[in-house]
């Protein structure tokens, strides 16, 4: 078996070590919330960690995938018992999602997002349980300075990130209706501010022929499976001429059942990938095309069906909210970078995109692992359940606890906030974007 060359990864590690070098240190023009206040949740945080700890070593070990995250919720609402606070589960009719609140529901709200669900085969190798035991950190280290914040936090679990787009279901149902700011964090193999993730849809092809026997007519026939082969060799060919962030990729999920029957039905699936929501609208356009021009070529029929869950649209950062998760982070150490530094083509997606096409957001990314370390891997799992994960909860808990405080307290840094969000676009009709 051919082992796949690490030089690229390992030399564009090392462009990203000497721009790094250079970079400077991302600035803030905002001051945040008080002194007194940064102070005590901090010291909050350090009493928490090992519950911390636990709570995120709790939700490696059951590893559910999407809507099944039973365990892992009970988990995290216990904690949040423990610690006086009241939760509800089933949030927005998700039986696995939940919500929580604290503060002073006459002010700003920012909600903090947890995502828990873990992927098949592989657990925990996105680290979501780093997510999920930040998130609750900061909430609790927030509910100790509850009577003193002018304005609310959410706690909000977030269901079926992999695959299900949990936060577009929850967005439709009402959940961010009220919220001025949305936050999370992310591990990964840097800590970046910024790092892109980038917009997916989803498309199944279906092809539907007609039988006959391969042998003594097939000229009777009209074969689904030559329309999935031109299709794949169509959209091979169209990988040329995408813009360098685009991505493409699919499997045949049917093409037949024995070889001396020309195949009726046959069916792909692809997942569409841009950085942009224009470009992954082209993308979707040319890629349509291609399903009804392999139809027409082999005699076929088809059917082309979108988004059989909803899609996922690139996030957008708002730059002075992810400015304060920097600087709150640089005074742990951590040297945040930006997508000047940090490579931007190793990008997924995620459903947080959609939030923040709706309000001011902010996704940054903590190192847990060696940037050579890919995401949706073993091996990123046991970086996501060591020390460097155990890390990454702690000092991920304090960033974002300290950037809503941040949020609730300045009212400057509101106003910088939603005149950035105004800047990119502001509210997006996500629903109806593709329609």
């Amino acid at each position: 078996m051919s082992t796949p060359n690490h030089h690229y990864l390992d030399a564009s590690a090392a462009e990203t070590k000497r721009k790094a070098a250079l970079a400077l240190p991302i600035r803030s023009a905002h001051a945040g919330a008080p002194a007194d206040v940064s102070t005590t949740i901090r010291a909050t945080l350090a009493q928490l960690g090992p519950e911390l700890v636990a709570l995120s070593r709790s939700i490696f070990d059951h590893a559910e995938e999407a809507f099944r995250e039973t365990e892992s919720v009970a988990d995290i609402r216990r904690l949040l018992s423990a610690h006086g606070i009241e939760s509800r589960g089933g949030a927005y009719g998700l039986p696995t999602a939940f919500e929580a609140e604290i503060g002073d529901p006459a002010g700003p709200t920012v909600a903090i997002l947890a995502e828990y669900d873990a992927l098949p085969g592989i657990g925990h190798g996105c680290g979501h349980n780093i997510i999920a035991a930040a998130a609750v950190g900061a909430f609790l280290a927030l509910a100790t300075v509850a009577d003193q914040l002018p304005g609310r936090v959410v706690l909000l679990g977030t269901p079926a990130e992999e695959g299900g787009n949990g936060k577009e279901l929850l967005a439709r149902a009402g959940a961010f209706d009220l919220v001025d700011a949305a936050i999370m964090v992310h591990p990964f193999g840097y800590d970046a501010a910024d790092h892109p993730f980038i917009g997916r849809r989803i498309v199944r092809v279906r092809y539907t022929g007609v039988a006959a026997h391969a042998s003594a007519s097939p000229f009777m026939g009209r074969n689904a499976l030559d329309a999935v082969a031109l299709n794949y060799q169509a959209v091979g060919f169209l990988r040329q001429h995408l813009p360098p962030g685009d991505r493409i990729h699919g499997v045949v999920l049917a093409g037949g059942d024995r070889p001396n029957i020309v195949p009726a039905f046959a069916e792909l699936e692809y997942y569409l990938r841009s950085p942009a929501v224009e470009t992954l609208k082209d993308l979707s356009e040319r890629v349509e095309d291609i399903a009804r021009g392999s139809a027409l070529s082999t005699g076929t029929t088809v059917e082309v069906l979108w988004d059989p869950s909803p899609y996922s649209l690139p996030i957008r950062f708002n730059q002075p909210l992810t400015a304060r998760w920097a600087v709150r982070q640089a005074e742990l150490g951590r040297t945040v970078l930006t997508t000047a530094v940090v490579p931007s083509e190793l990008a997924a997606s995620t459903d947080f995109g959609n939030v923040s096409a709706r309000v001011p957001a902010i996704h940054p990314v903590i190192r847990v692992s060696p940037p050579r370390i890919s995401l949706h891997t073993l091996e990123f799992a046991d970086y996501a359940q060591g020390p460097d994960g155990d890390l990454a909860v702690r000092d991920g808990a304090d960033g974002l606890a300290l950037t809503a405080a941040d949020f609730l307290f300045d009212e400057d840094l509101r106003r910088a906030v939603a005149a950035d969000f105004a800047a990119a676009g502001g509210v997006l009709d996500v629903e109806g974007y593709f329609s």
